[in-house]
């Protein structure tokens, strides 16, 4: 037998592509300690924070309106499914965010969407599942957009959250399917 019929069966890695974009990501550098474009490979079993903490956050944004921890993502499987998922958890108590059209206020996580755009102030952030085999581990790879997410992907327009709290003028009141009688169109 040859090496190659001996070598164990490479498993393909579930992935978190971020496309991301600020308005002025280009003069502040909020972004600078992003790698873009690299894949980093993390275990399962870790919980990946966002903010602007470096000590506690594995992805940080060089801006003081960030919250020092802003949202965490953490991998799990569903039972009687082999496909790992997300979940995503906003820890801010200043700033609510938005998932597609859910708004999440402090410790509010929901299961990540396969596609998603999450947005907190003027951030937006594109995030995409490619699905993998390994149980052990998950990649990101971040993207940095030019444009709007929002324009580029033909996401509905709507106002950013304002860093100091819950969007309340856009409530979840319309993220659910409502009855309406034929009568009333």
């Amino acid at each position: 037998m040859s090496n190659f019929e001996d070598a164990d069966t490479e498993e393909t890695i579930t992935c978190l592509q971020i496309t991301v974009y600020h308005p002025v990501q280009l003069q502040s550098g909020i972004f600078q300690s992003i790698r873009f474009y690299n894949r980093e490979k993390l275990p399962s079993s870790e919980v990946v924070k966002f903010g602007r903490n470096s000590n506690i956050c594995h992805y940080t944004f060089q801006d003081k309106q960030v919250s020092r921890v802003q949202f965490s993502l953490q991998l799990f499987k569903k039972f009687d499914s082999s496909v790992l998922s997300f979940e995503i958890k906003n820890m801010s108590k200043k700033t609510s965010l938005l998932v597609d059209n859910k708004e999440l206020c402090y410790l509010n996580k929901i299961d990540l969407p396969d596609k998603c755009m999450v947005r907190f102030g003027d951030y937006q952030l594109l995030i995409e599942k490619e699905d993998g085999e390994s149980l052990e581990f998950f990649e990101t790879q971040f993207i940095l957009s030019p444009t709007s997410l929002l324009q580029e992907n033909n996401w509905p327009l709507q106002k950013p959250i304002p860093e100091d709290g819950c969007y309340s003028s856009y409530s979840t009141q319309n993220t659910f399917p409502t009855e309406m009688d034929e009568n009333e169109l």
